[in-house]
C-alpha cells in the first residue's frame, strides 16, 4: 500500500514520468497510522539499530511461523508447507537480514501521512478496499469506519468473517470475485 500511496500522489500531480494509474484496489494494509497496531516484532523490528540488526539474525522458522500464525484467522490458517513457502520467501537472498529496514514503511506511513491519505482522499482516480474483517492490526470496525468517513469515493467488500489480515490467501476466491466485481465496474 505503501508503495501504491506514493505512486497515486505522483499521479495526480502530475509527478509520476510516465506512470498512470486507472484504477488502485487496496486491501487490510496500513492505511491510517491511528488505526494500525503493528504486531510485537513489527514494532520492535521497525527502529532501526543495532537490537533490530541482531534480532534479525536470531528470528528463525518457528518464530517467523509463531507471528504471522496470529494474523491469520482461526480458520484460514496456511499449512505447514505455505509457511514454509513464506519463510523461503524471506530469506530468499538474505532477505530476513533487511526486515529491519523494509519495516521503515511503518515510519513512513506517519511522516508521510497527510501526503498520503490526502491522495486517496482527494484522486479522482477509481478505489476499492477488501477487507478481511478480523485483522488485528488493522481492526474492525475501527479502520473501516475511518476509511468510509475519510475515503468517501472508495467502494468496499467486507470478506467472510473468519477473514484476517491477508484476505488475498484467506479467502482467494472471495477476493478475486470481489476485484472483478470492481474492475467490471467501470
Amino acid at each position: 500500500d505503501t508503495v501504491a500511496f506514493e505512486l497515486l500522489y505522483r499521479n495526480d500531480h502530475n509527478r509520476s514520468g510516465h506512470i498512470t494509474i486507472n484504477s488502485l484496489c487496496l486491501s487490510n494494509g496500513g492505511i491510517f497510522p491511528e488505526t494500525h497496531y503493528p504486531r510485537f516484532g513489527q514494532k520492535v523490528l521497525k527502529d532501526s539499530g543495532f537490537i533490530s540488526s541482531v534480532l534479525t539474525r536470531l528470528i528463525n522458522f518457528q518464530l517467523f511461523s509463531r507471528g504471522i500464525r496470529d494474523v491469520f484467522g482461526p480458520y484460514t490458517q496456511p499449512t505447514e508447507a505455505e509457511f514454509w513457502d513464506m519463510w523461503t520467501g524471506i530469506r530468499f537472498n538474505d532477505g530476513n537480514l533487511v526486515m529491519d529496514s523494509i519495516l521503515q514503511y511503518i515510519n513512513q506511513r506517519l511522516k508521510h501521512r497527510e501526503r498520503w491519505v490526502g491522495a486517496l482522499t482527494s484522486t479522482s482516480t477509481p478505489l476499492h478496499m477488501i477487507y478481511g474483517p478480523l485483522d488485528p492490526v488493522n481492526p474492525h470496525p475501527e479502520f473501516i469506519q475511518l476509511y468510509q468517513k475519510l475515503v468517501q469515493r472508495s467502494t468496499l467488500s467486507v470478506l467472510d468473517e473468519h477473514v484476517s489480515h491477508y484476505p488475498q490467501l484467506e479467502d482467494p476466491t472471495g477476493f478475486f470475485n470481489a476485484y472483478l466485481s470492481f474492475i467490471n465496474s467501470f
